[in-house]
């Protein structure tokens, strides 16, 4: 499938979903869901700076990993995300390193 074709059609993945039940019954769900998924890749993206990747949201749908290289790669989600990092750097990613772990403390 292509990465467009994937990005119209995808479905929702768990990590999408708001963390507000009611959010889908009102009026704000887009906004709700949206708040909620820059919050999440101003986080991740604190943790990919370790690794010299960033991630930038795509149309509300997808992301796009960034390499300090200029490698990039297309992810439906969170979980996509990781496995490119690790494709992109060469390297493991482990969110348990002590580096990372002493660098996020800053």
């Amino acid at each position: 499938m292509c990465g467009l074709c994937g990005v119209l059609g995808g479905r929702g993945h768990w990590t999408e979903t708001s963390t507000n039940p009611d959010a889908f019954a009102s009026r704000t769900a887009a906004h709700t869901t949206g708040r909620e998924r820059q919050a999440r890749t101003v986080l991740v993206n604190r943790v990919l700076k370790h690794y010299g990747l960033g991630l930038k949201d795509w149309s509300g749908s997808s992301y796009v990993l960034r390499s300090s290289t200029g490698k990039t790669a297309l992810v439906d989600n969170l979980t996509q995300m990781w496995a490119q990092a690790e494709s992109l750097t060469g390297r493991d990613c482990d969110p348990l390193d002590d580096a990372l772990l002493a660098a996020l403390r800053r």
